[in-house]
């Protein structure tokens, strides 16, 4: 089959990857010059099941309200006139009933174990073949550390309930969070304790949505970088081509026998003049990249700081710091506010911290669902197939969503657990 993938990202590029492999001659389009260069550029770096829990629970009302006004607030909402937001705003709180959010879990934690085991297995297949994948990856596990008593006592509950669905998400006291990571053993921050989920890793996404692009390449796999997706042609109810635009060339028309839609926030954009509303709505995080120098005081277990919405994952020689979430649209502008309150909790999680220059801050668009459980599967119109709306876990839920894809597509049944779309 003919398969054209809208979108480069981590998604896209394992989409067209698992695709490839199960017979299918792709395509794969992308505006960028290289795969992976937008929300996969900077991202947390984490392979994260233990990050299962949805940003839509019941207790997350109580904090947006704290939140309220604080241009360094975890979560921070932009009222704008702008009808798909406050659609998304009302199924989000929906989503923050107790047994919607129990639901959300077990789906979150099903698909994310399935596709960390499809990570590991690619990675277990290129070092068979002698072309092991570089991309700074550690199997250390994540920590999630807490400070605050009540959050902790929540957070208990919340890893409690991913046990249930098959993580081992275990709780430890504060003296065992400084024995897993020594780094925290100088920070200024009073831990209570935090939860430990050993089997999950870390590792840099832009490095890794390269090189599987590359192997993607090699096979066969054809990537036309520096090309937008105008739009889609439908007629009768059926995609009938796509149209493309490169710099200096006149408009091209598409054709395949099915098309994946990967375009990640932007997907939304490409179905709303055929009268589709996805729900999916851009989330902005922030990063830092931090250049260490020798004797860094940085840490090498990947963490999670629940409270303040951020993660700490080592790659290489660098740490990159990672998180919060900012409702406003397509702006990617950077927030020196945020950016501040950013560096400032590194600084104050690890007083030690060495680095070789100065920290570098980027933007990027997660695609949030309202329920953070991704849309994969068959769209809205034939021959259309959906691998979006992964928000905050496009990196962990990235092999398992497009080796599923993959098997949906070639009409056989994929073997996670998971709600998918006309599956």
């Amino acid at each position: 089959m003919k398969i054209a993938v809208l979108g480069a990202g981590v998604v896209g590029t394992t989409s067209a990857w698992y695709l490839a492999r199960a017979g299918h001659q792709v395509t794969v389009i992308d505006r960028q010059p290289v795969a992976g260069n937008e929300t996969s550029f900077a991202n947390g770096g984490q392979i994260s099941v233990s990050h299962a829990e949805p940003w839509a629970n019941p207790h997350v009302l109580p904090r947006v309200l704290k939140w309220l006004g604080r241009e360094d607030a975890p979560l921070l909402w932009r009222w704008r006139a702008d009808p798909a937001q406050l659609a998304w705003g009302l199924r989000f709180l929906r989503e923050c009933l107790p047994g919607r959010t129990r639901a959300n879990i077990a789906a979150i934690v099903a698909l994310a174990l399935y596709s960390r085991r499809c990570l590991q297995e690619l990675r277990q297949e290129f070092a068979a073949g002698g072309q092991p994948l570089a991309y700074d990856h550690l199997e250390r596990g994540i920590l999630h550390i807490y400070s605050d008593p009540s959050e902790f006592a929540l957070a208990q509950q919340a890893a409690a309930t991913m046990r249930e669905f098959g993580l081992e998400r275990v709780t430890v006291d504060a003296a065992e969070c400084r024995k897993i990571e020594p780094a925290l053993a100088a920070s200024e921050l009073p831990l209570v304790g935090g939860d430990y989920t050993a089997s999950d890793e870390s590792g840099d996404a832009h490095r890794f949505t390269r090189a599987l692009a590359e192997r993607a390449a090699a096979a066969g796999v054809v990537f036309r970088y520096e090309t937008r997706v105008d739009r889609i042609e439908v007629a009768a109810g059926e995609v009938q081509g796509v149209w493309l635009q490169a710099a200096g060339v006149p408009a091209e028309r598409v054709q395949a026998d099915a098309y994946v839609l990967a375009l990640g926030s932007h997907s939304p954009q490409l179905l709303k003049p055929l009268g589709v509303h996805l729900p999916v709505y851009p989330a902005k995080g922030y990063s830092a990249t931090l250049p260490l120098a020798n004797g860094d005081g940085a840490p090498t277990v990947s963490l999670t700081d629940d409270e303040r919405k951020l993660v700490f994952s080592r790659l290489g020689n660098r740490l990159r710091v990672a998180g919060t979430a900012e409702f406003n649209g397509y702006n990617l502008e950077l927030n020196p506010v945020r950016c501040q309150a950013l560096w400032a909790r590194t600084r104050q999680l690890f007083p030690q911290l060495q680095l070789a220059g100065e920290p570098q801050f980027w933007s990027g668009l997660r695609p949030a669902t309202p329920s953070n459980v991704p849309l994969v599967g068959r769209g809205p119109v034939r021959r259309l197939w959906l691998n979006t709306g992964h928000g905050t876990l496009g990196w962990t839920l990235s092999c398992g969503s497009a080796a599923a894809l993959a098997d949906l597509l070639s009409g056989r049944p994929p073997a996670p657990v998971f709600p998918f779309l006309g599956g």
